[in-house]
């Protein structure tokens, strides 16, 4: 072997869809060929990552993971308890100023480093690495109660097909005496649509001590919604590319209908403008201005690493500030439609029942599967309208759906790809293994007391958990990787520096928002409740293991990073929150892309051990 500084310069082509990174990774000479070897598998696994076949197929697939259920039943919520069109202003702010430029770092990581969650926090802030691994924990838990709801959706489509509709009135052998058509004020008496979810589809028992047995019917349709959704992912980004053709654009189809219906029926005025006319008072309330933080937060999906995923499949140099800008503006603009559809309805149904607005929303599920289906009761056509909407909800959940179980998928292929392979044989095969392991621990919710499983995982893992991950993630990113490597990290793939709007958000605005989010909702946390019933303390205690399944991995990470690190303590520490320290490399070559304009892909590099007082001459081949 020639020794290293005789041996003559290299000139290689790399690709210009590479990052500098990861070139450098690959350049490794001499004797340390043999290490090299185990490596450039792993390069060579990153460098052929599929790609989307249509980059348009990213934009749908990342709205559809941005636009879910939330956005039908949370927002609309939020808006009637929080001041009408009062509670735009603060939302709106939020989107400009949280929103947007969150989703747009999260991209760009994603994009750059071209691996999902886990990795890429790693090789931006290894002390930090475990905020990787707890968005995917959190989304894997996601996944599993997510699909309960699907459940629900599609076990309302089906009864659909009926006429009358089956909770159109109480004439039902699970109606009890105290059922009424019509909602009223008094707390005795219940609605035909609230009995047919609680008695009928649920048939709930008293409380989280009751188990009661497996709801047949569900269970089979929880295993339906499985199967749809393994067929609309098993084949990566290029089935999935396909699918959100679909299910991210018909639900506007929808939506759209149910509004020009919606708009004609009497009433329907006054609850629109129940959702838009300001009651300016409420922006004096500090828990207004939070509520509105953390629906941007939440809906847009900041710290559950789905977007992060799915942007690792994009092409090098994807535009990345476009896409954030449309599913951000997408996103927040369905909120908008789906409140005017929903308050519609609401308007509706206080014509008719003559009772006050302000006591008919619901907050959750009861908003989608109690309010709106016994405003479709009322409406001429109502199993046409009825169909439409619990098929929107379908679409709705299936592409969120999709981007959970995508966060798992694609984190542990990055992480274990060979043993996975050498296991499963296709990757089909353990996109299977992950579908089915999430359909068994999703039994729990389609049993008598799963009403109750299901509002104890989404209080401790939506309300809790998300928010110690977004806040870990942003220290990760903005102040420890540093807002400079990230504007260089978009300077190399896209050409342009983030301007300095979005350079203050990364480096200010957004830590403080999410410090005073997260302290404020220290402050003002509530136990898990439903309804009225609140749940005992061993399931509170069972909810804190829920939420420490997924924040548990931050310190278990920084422990991991500083044991792994050599050195003194100190050493261990300057390392752990220095980018890339976890890579195990080498001392690199002297690299430096060259080649000008016209061979930007040209890159000269030396196998000198040390570096050479002046850099080689660039080569235009």
């Amino acid at each position: 072997m020639a020794d290293a500084t005789t041996e003559p310069r290299k000139v290689l082509r790399s690709a210009p869809c590479t990052p500098k990174y990861l070139t450098n990774l690959s350049l490794v000479l001499g004797p340390r060929r043999a290490t090299a070897a185990t490596r450039g598998a792993d390069m060579e696994q990153q460098l052929n990552r599929p790609t989307w076949s249509r980059q348009i197929e990213f934009t749908l697939a990342g709205i559809g993971c941005a636009v879910g259920l939330g956005n039908v039943w949370r927002f609309p919520y939020l808006c009637y308890r929080s001041g009408g069109g009062a509670f735009l202003v603060p939302y709106l702010l939020m989107l400009l100023v949280l929103g947007v430029p969150l989703l747009y770092m999260e991209l760009t990581v994603g994009q750059y480093t071209r691996r999902g969650p886990v990795h890429a926090l790693a090789t931006v802030c290894p002390l930090l690495k475990g905020v990787g691994i707890a968005s995917v924990a959190i989304s894997f838990i996601m996944c599993i109660y997510y699909n309960v709801v699907i459940t629900w959706a599609l076990y309302y489509l089906f009864s659909s097909f009926q006429a009358p509709l089956p909770w159109q009135n109480c004439n039902n052998t699970w109606n009890t005496p105290n059922c009424t058509n019509h909602a009223t004020n008094s707390s005795l008496s219940s609605t035909a649509s609230q009995e047919f979810f609680k008695y009928k589809m649920l048939e709930q028992t008293s409380g989280v001590d009751e188990a009661g047995v497996v709801r047949w019917e569900l269970f089979l349709i929880l295993l339906l919604a499985w199967v749809l959704i393994y067929f609309c992912i098993f084949k990566g980004v290029k089935s999935t590319g396909k699918v959100v053709y679909f299910t991210a654009l018909f639900p506007y189809v929808i939506l759209i209908a149910l509004l020009i219906n919606n708009a004609q029926l009497p009433g329907a005025l006054d609850g629109i403008s129940f959702f838009i006319v300001p009651k300016w008072d409420k922006l004096l309330s500090v828990e207004v201005w939070v509520n509105a933080a953390a629906q941007i937060f939440n809906s847009i999906g900041i710290g559950f690493g789905s977007l992060m995923a799915m942007s690792s499949y994009n092409s090098f140099n994807n535009n990345v500030l476009k896409d954030t800008l449309t599913i951000s503006i997408i996103n927040s603009v369905t909120s908008i439609l789906a409140g005017f559809v929903i308050f519609s309805a609401f308007g509706y149904m206080s014509h008719l029942q003559g009772i006050p607005i302000s006591d008919l929303a619901v907050d959750g599920p009861g908003l989608v599967f109690i309010v709106y289906p016994q405003a479709f009761a009322n409406m001429p056509v109502s199993q046409l309208w009825a169909v439409m909407f619990f098929f929107m909800l379908l679409c709705l959940g299936l592409d969120s759906e999709f981007a959970m179980v995508e966060v798992m998928v694609t984190s542990l292929m990055d992480e274990f790809y060979h043993h996975l392979i050498t296991f499963f044989k296709r990757k089909e095969l353990f996109v299977l293994a992950i579908c089915g392991a999430a359909g068994l621990l999703g039994i729990p919710c389609v049993m008598q007391v799963g009403i109750y499983v299901f509002q104890l995982m989404d209080h401790y893992t939506a309300i809790v958990s998300i928010l110690f991950l977004a806040f870990f993630e942003v220290i990760a990113i903005c102040w420890s990787y540093g807002v400079n490597r990230l504007s260089d990290n978009l300077e190399e793939m896209t050409g342009k520096r983030p301007n300095i709007f979005f350079r203050l958000c990364w480096l200010i605005v957004a830590p403080v928002l999410i410090t005073v989010i997260l302290i404020f909702s220290i402050i003002q946390f509530k136990p898990a409740r439903y309804g009225d019933y609140v749940f005992p303390p061993w399931a509170q205690g069972v909810g804190w293991v829920i939420a420490m399944g997924s924040i548990i991995w931050i310190p278990l990470g920084a422990v991991h990073t500083l044991w792994v690190l050599p050195g003194s303590f100190m050493q261990k520490l300057k390392l752990s929150v220095t980018p890339y320290a976890l890579n195990e490399k080498p001392k690199m070559p002297y690299y430096e892309r060259g080649g000008g304009e016209t061979h930007p892909g040209i890159a000269v590099i030396s196998s000198d051990i040390q570096l050479p007082e002046k850099p080689p001459i660039q080569t235009n081949l």
